[in-house]
């Protein structure tokens, strides 16, 4: 194996070139983005005044393999000096709300909040985890979030908790995402010990054996709950460039749209704008739908599985506010479909992460997150929604959500279209058909990224790092 393209330089692409330039079997990785920067979703601003906002993931959990396998590549990336960790004893991890009947309410936590019956919930949640030990084992091979925890944990959980959770992570209706896709853990738990609690007591099956650097060492020493980078998290995917381009072995090419490509007889022709590539392997780390819309007609059962896989799009509108104006300390609020469909969370991004605040004069830093599954019946089509309605929208959300009436002193609408997939009930299924095409077909072709395998940055890197090695091993 020669040449391997990589479709994609968003963080999954980066990654998986990453796994591939280590290897002496790769000798050349041609990276094709489309846009004119590497990194995707993972986007930050950099204000000359010092103050940094994030228009995509703000943080990232060092938690389980994954969470190390991606300390691991920070560490190698010489960029452990410029963490900014938030351990669990911060009041960012241990203060989380949830907007409900126009009130903010913390969530329960602690065994203290658990025995006691805290709003917006009508019972203590400790009997709700007590009675699930009891409840049977689901007999489909999927189930939607809501169905599940509706049966183990009751329907308030569900429809507070758990509603305004997937808003949050996925910017999705959990009526309809797969509990085996989004949440495996859950499902692998019920599965397996027949509980979710004796699941999380016992575990509830195998994970990667990832020994810890000294970065993923640390993360545990000092019991993180999350962390960002005091750039921000764009200089991840940046430091992560650099690396690529001085490894020597890797080709990083903006602007550089992928028309279609072709079977050949070893490998693929990829048609460009501007020419042709020849590559005995590709790794797609485009979104699914994209993939589907260059692959040819001989591919047609698999383009269609692709086509399925819906995505949503999110408004980001990052604010700035003069002074302290927050009248409550935490990680930020989530709002439940019930309470306001269009406005999915407000993060207080001063909190966590106070370091990216400009130096000069007090400020808070907030990020309203809008839209998701529900954003065409909100807001209408993303072509034609003006960033002035979105900033009103975020704006007034600030206002009648945390009372604040001062105006924000700056602001930034990121429309991101298309930004998060939505794992569907029955999505396992058409992953394992794709995989099953691609094996069938014989098709020397790997498909990584947030529409399969998982959404958060982790699972990303991850998908990279798996397809790469199942790559090299495949040519030992």
């Amino acid at each position: 194996m020669t040449t391997v393209a990589v479709l994609g330089g968003g963080i999954g692409g980066l990654a998986a070139s990453y796994y591939l330039c280590k290897s002496p079997q790769v000798t050349k990785v041609i990276v094709l983005e489309s846009s004119s920067r590497f990194g995707g979703w993972l986007s930050s601003t950099r204000r000359s005044d010092g103050a940094v906002f994030e228009h995509g993931p703000r943080g990232i959990r060092p938690a389980g393999a994954v969470g190390r396998n991606t300390l691991n590549m920070v560490d190698d990336l010489g960029l452990g000096g410029e963490i900014l960790p938030v351990d669990y004893s911060h009041v960012a991890s241990k203060n989380r709300y949830v907007y409900v009947n126009k009130q903010l309410h913390r969530m329960p936590s602690g065994i203290s909040g658990l025995l006691r019956t805290v709003p917006p919930f009508s019972r203590p949640l400790l009997l709700n985890i007590a009675k699930e030990i009891l409840v049977r084992k689901g007999k489909e091979d999927d189930e939607s979030i809501h169905s599940f925890v509706s049966r183990r944990l009751g329907k308030e959980l569900a429809d507070i908790a758990v509603d305004s959770l997937c808003r949050g992570v996925f910017a999705g209706d959990c009526r309809k995402l797969s509990v085996r896709s989004c949440f495996p853990v859950l499902f692998n738990a019920e599965q397996r010990r027949g509980s979710l609690t004796l699941g999380m007591l016992l575990g509830s099956g195998p994970t990667p054996a990832l020994p810890p650097g000294p970065l993923a060492q640390r993360s545990q020493t000092e019991s993180w709950a999350q962390w960002s980078l005091r750039s921000g998290m764009q200089s991840f995917p940046e430091s992560l460039s650099e690396f690529l381009q001085q490894s020597g072995r890797v080709q990083l090419h903006r602007d550089a749209g992928v028309q279609h490509i072709t079977p050949a007889a070893s490998g693929w022709k990829i048609a460009l704008e501007d020419g042709v590539i020849s590559a005995d392997h590709i790794i797609s780390a485009m979104p699914a739908k994209a993939l589907s819309s260059i692959l040819p007609p001989s591919c047609q059962s698999l383009s269609q599985l692709l086509q399925d896989i819906s995505m949503v799009t999110v408004a980001v509108v990052n604010l700035e506010y003069e002074g302290s104006i927050l009248p409550v300390t935490g990680f930020g609020h989530l709002i439940p479909s019930s309470e306001n469909l269009g406005v999915l969370g407000v993060v207080y991004d001063s909190v966590p992460f106070p370091q990216h605040n400009r130096p000069e004069g007090h400020t808070t830093r907030l990020t309203v997150m809008m839209g998701g599954a529900w954003f065409q019946e909100v807001f209408g089509s993303p072509e034609t929604v003006t960033d002035e309605c979105l900033l009103a929208r975020a704006t007034e959300a600030v206002r009648s959500q945390l009372g604040v009436t001062s105006a924000p002193c700056w602001s930034w609408v990121a429309l991101q279209k298309d930004c998060i997939p939505q794992y569907y009930m029955g999505h396992f299924r058409k992953v394992e058909s794709m995989r099953h095409l691609i094996k069938e077909n014989n098709l020397s072709l790997s498909l990584i990224g947030s529409s399969y395998d998982g959404v958060s940055v982790n699972d990303v890197i991850f998908s990279g790092r798996t397809a790469a090695e199942e790559l090299i091993g495949a040519a030992v």
